[in-house]
């Protein structure tokens, strides 16, 4: 039990601590002593305070600063869909993309053949020295179609490659290489329109251009990929090497040595040399750079030369790399582990060759290839070929494992003769969503017969295997399309360039963008 006082202290804890003071008063040295070894706790309270308040106060003048004195980047806004027209017009099969104008948003590249630009600028084929019509080269802004600039270019174009880079401290990063009829060699400034160099080509009138304009390792030293180009006269195939920077043929003419078609390939081999692959007839053939380039200039460069392809190349007369199984189509680089493995795909089959050996990797069964295949991820982060299998009703959209060549993913998805090429898009799960082009009704043969059916617009993602959904359906002649990233993570969105399918024949062309997501029905 508590006795007296403990009692009266737990009652009355006022009393208590008033009678503790005054024998502290009594004893005061006592007293002195607790009050030297306590810690100046008030003092140390107002700075902690302080502190405090000060830190307080910056955090809001930063906040304050940043929300208000300091005016946000005005963000352009993106319209979902717009459309430029041209009338009387003739449309190029070519579209690029640039952020042009520093919006942060692509902005698209195109061609186009007229009397006259449109009204927003003034130049006429006249004013740069060609007759009328002629090639007109645009530029148009991603986010709403104004155009950024505009001008002839040439009186015809047979090949253009952008995003070509040119010397290091050139007020151009970047440049389009446009190799005009007859005889004319382009570089147009990718920002501002304007002609970089000009020159006459070496080709003569009996050549043709064949595709692509391949970039080759600098060999002039000026620190920029120099261009060759290829032509084709009777059955020889020639080469013939030009500055990037300059425009200047460096050596003369060079012969590959076989005849070929359209489709090369300008391919490393895992000791870095460089060969040139093209189709011939039904084979894969092949020619040194190496080799071309001691032909055109009669000196040695900065090529190597691998000793495994040149006893390939040197054990047929006509340079046979490998065989296919009817007419060689495509020709595609696969990134692989060790370097770029080949897709080779015939009219009857595709297979997959090893970058180095040309051995297959995979063969799947024979089929009958509609378009050039495309990739994309339909697992995360896991690359697939996507091979449009048979024509018109049959078509089937195959998914394909690159590593084994199974068979991941079918649709059956009937479409149009000479419909667009489909495109892929990555998306934020590291796959990618896939466009594809087909009938606008499945059973609608009728329309079909009368020559009225239109093309459709369809979307899928891997997510959703069963699902197509419908973006847009189109009667008009579509020459080119584009699945793009505007805005990567914010703006996707496809571009359409329609217009007359008869390049003679001039008409209404168009330029249409429209946001990926706007669906209308799903099936």
């Amino acid at each position: 039990m508590l006795d007296h006082k403990d009692l009266e202290a737990e009652i009355h804890p006022l009393k208590n601590e008033e009678r503790k003071s005054q024998e502290n008063l009594g004893n005061p040295s006592k007293n002195e002593d607790n009050v030297k070894s306590a810690p100046p706790q008030s003092r140390l309270s107002r700075c902690r305070a302080a502190a405090f308040f000060l830190s307080l106060f910056l955090c809001l003048f930063v906040v304050f600063v940043v929300s208000f004195v300091i005016p946000c980047p005005d963000r352009p806004a993106s319209q979902r869909m717009w459309r430029v027209d041209y009338s009387a017009a003739v449309i190029y099969d070519f579209l690029a993309m640039d952020d042009i104008n520093g919006d942060r948003i692509q902005d698209v590249l195109f061609l186009y053949k007229n009397t006259n630009s449109s009204n927003n600028f003034s130049r006429s084929c006249v004013d740069e020295g060609f007759s009328s019509p002629c090639t007109f080269a645009a530029a148009v802004s991603g986010a709403n179609g104004s155009t950024l600039w505009e001008r002839p270019v040439a009186q015809d174009v047979a090949l253009v490659e952008c995003a070509v880079p040119q010397p290091r401290g050139s007020e151009a990063p970047s440049a389009c290489i446009l190799v005009g009829r007859p005889g004319s060699f382009i570089a147009v400034d990718v920002f501002t329109g304007e002609t970089l160099w000009n020159h006459s080509s070496s080709f003569s009138r009996n050549a043709s251009v064949l595709s692509p304009l391949l970039q080759v390792p600098d060999v002039d030293g000026d620190g920029a990929p120099d261009l060759l180009v290829l032509t084709q006269e009777q059955e020889e195939v020639s080469g013939h090497l030009y500055s990037s920077s300059t425009g200047h043929q460096i050596g003369l003419r060079g012969s590959l040595g076989v005849d070929g078609e359209s489709g090369f390939l300008l391919h490393v081999t895992r000791t870095g040399a460089h060969y040139i692959l093209f189709p011939c007839a039904s084979s894969l053939c092949g020619c040194s750079v190496k080799g071309l380039y001691e032909k055109v200039t009669g000196s040695g460069g900065p090529f190597k030369s691998d000793p495994h392809w040149e006893s390939m190349l040197n054990a047929t007369t006509r340079r046979v790399l490998s065989h296919s199984s009817g007419a060689v189509r495509y020709l595609m680089h696969v990134p692989g582990n060790a370097g770029a493995d080949v897709l080779l795909v015939g009219s009857e089959a595709f297979v997959l060759l090893d970058g180095q050996e040309l051995t297959p990797r995979w063969t799947p069964k024979a089929a009958h290839v509609l378009r050039k295949p495309i990739f994309g991820h339909y697992k995360p982060d896991t690359l697939a070929v996507v091979v449009e299998n048979g024509t018109g009703t049959d078509r089937q959209i195959l998914f394909l494992d690159l590593g084994t060549g199974a068979v991941l993913c079918s649709l059956a998805l009937p479409s149009l003769p000479g419909g667009p090429l489909s495109a892929s898009l990555p998306t934020a799960d590291h796959r990618s969503a896939f466009f594809f082009w087909g009938l606008h009704e499945l059973g609608s043969t009728s329309e079909t017969e009368s020559g009225e059916a239109r093309h459709s617009l369809y979307m899928f993602h891997p997510t959703l295997p069963r699902v197509l959904l419908e973006l847009a359906n189109v009667s008009t002649h579509i020459v080119a399309f584009d699945a793009v990233l505007f805005e990567p993570s914010r703006h996707a969105a496809y571009v359409l360039l329609t217009g007359p399918a008869d390049s003679e024949a001039p008409g209404l062309v168009s330029v249409i963008k429209h946001k990926a997501w706007m669906g209308q029905s799903s099936r």
